[in-house]
């Protein structure tokens, strides 16, 4: 007999939910109210990197709990200075700010590269992002954002941020003048579909901005922490930026994120930047044992395997169905699709106990835990499969229903 539906009322609205309350995760699964399973690959957001509630994690935030919770910012703490310290070893930058959220950490970035510019630029302070790109939620970060919905929303916006083209150049180039001092973005669009910036591109990109003498902001708050196969996405391309952000992954599962700067780039006074939980050693405890977890050896070939895996995986259902191209890197993956079903396919496949993400109406996005198995890996091809059979889809390579396979 199902649990009673509960009374959602006195939540405001922010997003369509649907009447289900999740109750308990382990790795790749979620159990809802009534007892029943979804296999997840939306791991909030790219969030839960180890899946949910990793033993880890959990020995790590139990440990840290019997000890100490929040000394206030205004001293240290050792999982704050453990935490950096990873940081830094593995980034190749020298200054950690912790963080909140991934917002937070942008809204940071922001502020720093403004101060920078007073102070070695002339007062410059514009920044030019990218047309469909996502930094956050905060008004500035939703006025760097090149999401179209949010065009005329909460108006007047932050000024000072001009929009290009991802992987254009030229376009990027001759928006660059004395204001100008950061270009900022995400090496992957992953809200604007899994839109990667190339590699040549990011290249050029990083010499342009030393050029001009500006500042190159990286956006990794989806793609670091190993989602893209290697701990940070620009590593790739084999350049390093002068401010980068992380988040999601960096807490695997709790409010952790970072600002890391170039030594060169650091230039708040006390009282510039703060928060009243910003490198609290609980979150930071944390976020000690997903970097210590993701950095292991061989951890990160795990993801890469696993990644062309499901990419071949999606490529051979896109085959069947006659679906559009399969991109991304590592565990951070698109499907396209040529029709304009993503939302509802999101819907059957929840029916049917996966859990998909759908940030375009003709894109489904998937963002595992990065130690999915490929056994879990298949069974998600197979209720996906179901899926679109159960919109009506055709699989060309098979007479029988997918919703057979549940069986």
């Amino acid at each position: 007999m199902s649990a009673q539906i509960p009374d959602f009322d006195s939540l405001m609205t922010i997003t369509p939910r649907p009447p289900i309350v999740m109750m308990e995760g382990k790795g790749s699964w979620l159990r809802d109210q009534d007892g029943r399973e979804y296999l997840d690959f939306i791991q909030g957001w790219a969030v839960n990197c180890l899946g949910h509630s990793p033993q880890v994690v959990v020995d790590a935030i139990t440990r840290q709990a019997t000890t100490l919770l929040n000394p206030s910012p205004a001293f240290y703490n050792a999982p704050m200075i453990r935490l950096a310290e990873l940081i830094v070893q593995h980034s190749g930058l020298h200054k950690v700010y912790p963080a909140c959220s991934g917002a937070d950490a942008n809204e940071g970035a922001i502020k720093l590269a403004r101060k920078w510019g007073q102070i070695h630029r002339n007062g410059a302070h514009e920044i030019i992002t990218m047309y469909n790109s996502f930094h956050g939620r905060t008004l500035a970060t939703m006025s760097a954002s090149g999401k179209p919905q949010w065009r005329e929303l909460y108006e007047p916006k932050v000024p000072g941020f001009l929009k290009a083209p991802l992987n254009d150049l030229i376009v990027l180039r001759n928006l660059i003048t004395e204001k100008t001092v950061a270009v900022m973005l995400e090496p992957i669009q992953g809200e604007g579909g899994v839109i990667p910036a190339e590699d040549d591109y990011l290249r050029e990109l990083r010499a342009l901005t030393r050029e001009k003498g500006i500042l190159l902001i990286l956006d990794e708050v989806q793609t670091g922490i190993g989602r893209t196969g290697r701990l940070f996405g620009h590593q790739h391309a084999g350049i390093s930026p002068d401010i980068m952000t992380l988040g999601k992954g960096l807490g695997g599962g709790v409010p952790l994120a970072a600002l890391v700067a170039h030594r060169d780039v650091c230039c708040f006074a006390p009282g510039d930047q703060g928060g009243t939980y910003n490198g609290n050693p609980l979150m930071a405890a944390a976020g000690c044992a997903v970097m210590e977890t993701v950095t292991a050896p061989g951890f990160l070939d795990g993801v890469n395997h696993a990644g062309d895996y499901l990419r071949a995986q999606l490529a051979g259902l896109a085959r069947d169905y006659d679906l559009g191209e399969v991109r991304g890197r590592g565990l951070l993956v698109a499907l396209q699709l040529n029709q304009d079903i993503a939302p509802a396919i999101v819907e059957a496949a929840r029916d049917l106990g996966l859990l998909l993400n759908a940030p375009r109406v003709n894109i489904l996005r998937f963002m595992p835990a990065l130690n999915i198995s490929r056994a879990e890996i298949d069974e998600m091809i197979r209720r996906l499969a179901a899926s679109l059979d159960a919109l009506g889809l055709v699989c060309a390579q098979s007479d029988e229903p997918a919703l057979a396979l549940m069986a």
